[in-house]
């Protein structure tokens, strides 16, 4: 067998690789198409600032507003350490990105290419799945969100619609979703590029809107906004309760990001360097989810003082902030933005890395493009049912249960990439289905690691809907990536091969 050795070296950013690991040559039809390829260098067109608005786009969606302001009130802790517990979750995403990013900057090559060489160069197919079927969930509670705000600018220009209502929504909710779910399809058949270019965009425009907000509901409130920051979300826990409810809202946060902490090597791949990459992240991450969270905590308190008079559940919903506000200029503006910020994440966390996924269960007949495709159809229907069925659990719950089943996929990631295999990957390994690659396994399945990443998401899934387990659920995230992690070590230490080698296929099966 032919190893993958260059015979010479380049440096790609602060990154020493082969000159020719992108260049596949023989490869599989079923693992390999122009999408799944590892970027060349020239193609690498991202920097830092690409990077920092991905997760600008990210942080301000309606649901992350949602979560954000809901966490500041059922916390049971104070707001301000509500606030600092959401600082610390951006700094530990930081922390985790920067893990799961960096062999994709060296290599080139998205999740679903990634994950072939811990899962089996077949057996990745199952963690694709899974990572597809979870953003479809995704796309349909974000799309629900946006519509929102669409609908929102409907009836401020159209007061006194229709109020026959099908699974929980009227005609113009319908026709506000439906215009959401058809632009999102739109912008991403433009491709990546159009896609970046919109996140550009986005990014910047919905900090404009929050601060004029927030800045017309403080003229307002006065002196009494600071006070109710302080008054509002006091909480009712103290001692342990307290801290568990503190580092429970971290690890919600967490699961929060979960998709794309997984995928993200779908961006990383993009950028000229780890450098480059841990800069975005930087900034993209404490930096701006530090800023959004300070305006989510101030709106939502002022807006209970300035348009709910103190009484009743605070608002959680912008879009419903604004509609308070009773303001038809305004609540054009801050709707169309607040739509567009969702469909960045949307755009972001849930058509980006599926897509890539999907094109990795049939790459021969399944693109990047038709992977969206499939993602953005089964999540219309999803999001469709939100009013109805799916929201009822709450977004703290759902959000917890998506990040539950993610979470053992990282911990196999960083386990098998800096453990087992010391940072050292054969790229064309993972395109060919000879049983004596190195991530052949049997049969191109490394049955040991889904199991270890089946038992671990079992467990951090019993956090979240076994009452007896109710104070671990905001740490439903660490449990499983911890768990997934640990388990694969133990099932793999002493099996992994790092360098290809001529020897009996028999030698490398698990």
């Amino acid at each position: 067998m032919t190893t993958n050795r260059p015979t010479h070296s380049v440096r790609r950013g602060d990154e020493l690789i082969s000159a020719d690991e992108s260049v596949i040559h023989d490869s599989d039809d079923r693992l390999h198409n122009a999408d799944l390829a590892p970027v060349p260098d020239t193609e690498r067109k991202w920097g830092a600032f690409a990077i920092f608005n991905v997760w600008t786009n990210d942080v301000q969606s309606l649901a992350g507003y949602t979560l954000a302001a809901s966490l500041f009130i059922t916390a049971g802790i104070s707001g301000w350490y509500v606030f600092a517990a959401i600082i610390l979750a951006g700094v530990v995403v930081m922390f985790l990105v920067n893990l799961s990013g960096r062999p994709s900057v060296r290599y080139g090559i998205p999740y679903a290419v990634m994950a072939r060489t811990s899962m089996g160069v077949l057996g990745a197919r199952v963690p694709a799945l899974i990572r597809g079927i979870v953003a479809m969930f995704w796309f349909g509670a974000q799309t629900y969100f946006a519509s929102t705000a669409v609908a929102l600018a409907i009836n401020a220009v159209v007061p006194n619609g229709p109020t026959g209502e099908f699974l929980g929504m009227n005609l113009v909710d319908w026709v506000a979703y439906v215009v959401v779910a058809g632009f999102q399809v739109l912008l991403f058949i433009r491709g990546l590029e159009g896609m970046a270019k919109f996140l550009n965009f986005a990014g910047p425009a919905v900090y404009v809107v929050m601060i004029l907000l927030l800045v017309a509901i403080w003229v307002q409130a006065g002196d009494e906004l600071i006070q109710g920051v302080g008054t509002l979300f006091q909480g009712d826990k103290g001692g342990v309760s307290a801290v568990l409810a503190f580092f429970g809202v971290v690890g919600t946060m967490i699961a929060y990001f979960a998709a794309v902490v997984v995928n993200f090597g779908d961006f990383s791949r993009q950028t000229h360097s780890v450098k480059a990459m841990r800069r975005g992240n930087f900034y993209g991450l404490p930096i701006s989810l530090t800023f959004f969270t300070f305006l989510a905590l101030f709106i939502t308190a002022g807006a209970y003082i300035v348009y709910q008079d103190g009484t009743g559940e605070p608002a959680t919903n912008p879009a419903e902030i604004v509609g308070l506000a009773d303001n038809t200029a305004l609540t054009i503006v801050a709707a169309i933005t607040f739509f567009l910020a969702t469909v960045g994440i949307n755009l972001v966390a849930n058509f980006i890395p599926p897509a890539y996924d999907l094109a990795n269960l049939m790459p021969s007949k399944i693109t990047f493009r038709g992977g969206g495709l499939i993602t953005a159809a089964a999540g219309f229907v999803i999001g469709a049912l939100w009013v109805a069925a799916i929201g009822d659990m709450g977004l703290p719950k759902f959000v917890d249960t998506l990040g539950a089943i993610l979470a053992p996929l990282y911990g196999i990631l960083v386990c098998d990439y800096y453990i087992l295999r010391k940072q050292r990957l054969h790229i064309r390994q993972a395109f060919t289905t000879s049983p004596r690659g190195i991530y052949h396994f049997r049969n191109g399945w490394n049955v040991r690691a889904l199991v270890a990443g089946g038992i671990a998401a079992i467990f951090s899934m019993t956090t979240v809907w076994l009452p007896a387990l109710e104070e671990l659920t905001g740490f439903a995230w660490l449990f499983g990536a911890v768990l997934g992690g640990l388990f694969h070590w133990i099932a793999m230490r002493g099996r992994v091969l790092i360098d290809p080698v001529d020897e009996p296929a028999t030698a490398q099966q698990v």
